[in-house]
């Protein structure tokens, strides 16, 4: 019979370098500046969708009001696919 391998007793080092010095990683760097990028997205979109609210109250006629419809529709499935991103990058980032 083969014994079984030996485990160590010493807790597995988690997300950590051996070299205290070491920079950060670059992946998770760049998680960082997408999640940066995203947020000032998203409130550039929420600008866009409070004009679009506004406009939406405003006395337009048919061709404006069909325009600001499409604004608000477009903007509004661009800001789901920002919180898609930005959930995303939060799992990523380990803030899940």
């Amino acid at each position: 019979m083969r014994s079984s391998p030996r485990k160590s007793t010493k807790p597995a080092a988690r997300g950590k370098r051996a070299n205290s010095n070491a920079q950060p990683s670059a992946p998770n760097e760049n998680v960082m500046e997408l999640r940066s990028l995203a947020h000032d997205l998203s409130n550039s979109l929420e600008a866009i969708l409070q004009a679009c609210y506004l406009l939406g109250h405003a006395k337009l006629d048919a061709d404006s009001r069909r325009w600001v419809q499409l604004i608000d529709q477009s903007s509004q499935d661009a800001a789901r696919i920002n919180r898609e991103i930005r959930k995303a990058l939060r799992a990523l980032s380990g803030d899940a």
